[in-house]
């Protein structure tokens, strides 16, 4: 079966991540994310697409700093708040009910419920189509010690597959709506 061109988004199953960042005032910013991956092994890059009106574009061009945090099945429930469009400077994250933590490296807090996290400083942006993608070089990185075993769970990733699909049982290719 042929499918339009606007289809592609549909035909990969990615991990969300959720990307903290923080204004210039010191309040943070959380929103979720499935357009991204590590885009080098020397020096450790990661990229990840936004869309330049979205308050993460705004932080990262005023501080140059972001956390990648990676979901777990658990935030699901969570993607109807963390998408949801608050005013600038609204925290998301006490808003989905998720906890704080400080990074080791940058400002920007990390979600303490997130199975990992990586901390990043802008090192380049590049505007493709309607989005930006976003470059950052890899200053820290961390796991939850039930998340790994040499590699990442991925059966305990939330994964995106279009729009208000998500995977939630990769075995048997289940998927639902977010609420």
């Amino acid at each position: 079966m042929e499918l339009d061109v606007k289809a592609l988004p549909k035909l990969l199953v990615r991990p969300v991540v959720v990307i903290t960042t923080i204004s210039k005032k010191g309040i943070p910013n959380a929103a979720p994310f499935s357009l991204s991956t590590p885009v080098s092994f020397e020096p450790p890059l990661y990229g990840f697409s936004c869309s330049p009106a979205h308050d993460t574009w705004k932080n990262i061009q005023e501080t140059g700093e972001f956390v990648v945090n990676v979901a777990g099945k658990d935030f699901g429930e969570l993607m109807h708040v963390l998408e949801t469009d608050y005013p600038y400077e609204d925290n998301e994250i006490e808003h989905a009910g998720l906890t704080e933590e400080k990074a080791k490296m940058v400002k920007p807090p990390r979600i303490k419920e997130a199975m990992a996290w990586i901390e990043c400083k802008q090192e380049k942006n590049v505007e493709l189509g309607n989005h930006i993608w976003i470059v950052g070089r890899v200053l820290a990185v961390g796991v939850q010690d039930d998340s790994w075993n040499e590699v990442i769970d991925a059966e305990k990733l939330l994964c995106h597959i279009s729009g208000e699909f998500f995977a939630v049982d990769m075995k048997e290719a289940k998927y639902k709506r977010a609420k």
